[in-house]
């Protein structure tokens, strides 16, 4: 028992491995795995999902899904992350860098990532270079996927297979709601609480800028006098663009940065229907049947008619 425990988790831990290290995208801190190592379930009892605790800014996603699907069929949920390309971001090293994309897809239990041999061929080629993980091994039914390149995927394809009543007791023929989250561009929060160079940062006291120095590493030193003569300095990472100018007076907390955060966090929920193919037969029937009815009636009434205009002609 301990052994399988032991393959289980190492398993998990390659796949995450994979996740992380199997794409080349250049700067990229948006990784899953910090709402991975910190949340057992990425979602909270208020509906927010835990990427929004480190991507602050705010941006429209869109979910497409089927409204309806059968029993063990594999379908596709679509996320899409639109953005401006052209956007760069500041990346750790200060340099600008393409924005990268990520996703989160929280399906009803029961429904999970489809098996290699049941995806079509259609899907697997838009998901070229695209590796889809589980969140964890408690949680198969969520979903995520990234960080990867932007510039080609800003339409996350999530291939899924629903369930199946019939093997699976839990699972009824019902309306499921399912959550997605899309993420474009880098976080603004580190999961040990401290700002990335993705910020604005304000003055730490209100006084005179008495000196802005450039260092060899391509940060700004800032000298700030106050009033009543206390001198603070702060520095600011390479790649943020001032707004102020050595002797500018600023009051505390006043931005010293243009805010450099290009990207944003979304989040959308909808729902899906596990519908039984024996339900829809005698729908289908039910609706011939309706038809026949009606049918028959007009062609009734138009034999009651000629039989009443032949009485009269009579």
């Amino acid at each position: 028992m301990a052994t399988n425990k032991f393959f289980k988790s190492l398993l998990f831990t390659l796949t995450i491995a994979i996740s992380l290290f199997g794409f080349s995208v250049e700067h990229s801190f948006a990784y899953p795995v910090f709402a991975q190592q910190g949340y057992s379930n990425p979602r909270a009892a208020n509906g927010k999902l835990a990427c929004a605790n480190c991507h602050l800014n705010q941006k429209a996603i869109e979910i497409e899904a089927p409204q309806g699907v059968l029993p063990n069929s594999v379908f596709e949920v679509e996320i899409k992350v639109p953005y401006d390309v052209n956007l760069k971001q500041i990346g750790a090293d200060g340099k600008p860098a393409d924005l990268n994309v990520g996703g989160i897809l929280i399906l009803p239990k029961g429904f999970k990532l489809a098996a290699k041999n049941q995806i079509p061929a259609e899907i697997k080629a838009k998901n070229k270079g695209v590796f889809i993980s589980p969140y964890s091994t408690e949680f198969d039914n969520i979903l995520i996927v990234g960080p990867i390149a932007g510039k080609t995927h800003q339409e996350l394809i999530f291939p899924v297979v629903s369930p199946d009543p019939d093997k699976d007791q839990d699972v009824k023929y019902l309306t499921y709601p399912f959550y997605a989250g899309g993420n474009r561009g880098r976080g603004q929060v580190y999961p040990t609480g401290e700002k990335s160079n993705i910020n604005s940062f304000g003055a730490n006291q209100a006084g005179q800028i008495t000196e802005i120095i450039a260092t060899e590493k391509g940060e700004s030193k800032i000298t700030i006098v106050s009033s009543n003569g206390v001198t603070t300095s702060q520095t600011l990472s390479p790649g943020l663009k001032l707004l102020v100018k050595q002797g500018d007076i600023v009051k505390e907390d006043q931005p010293l940065n243009i805010d450099p955060n290009v990207g944003g966090f979304g989040q959308e929920e909808s729902e899906i229907v596990l519908q039984s193919s024996s339900r829809i037969i005698g729908y289908l029937a039910f609706c011939f049947c309706l038809l026949l009815t009606q049918i028959f009636l007009i062609l009734k009434k138009k034999q009651y008619e000629k039989v009443q205009a032949a009485e009269l002609n009579f």
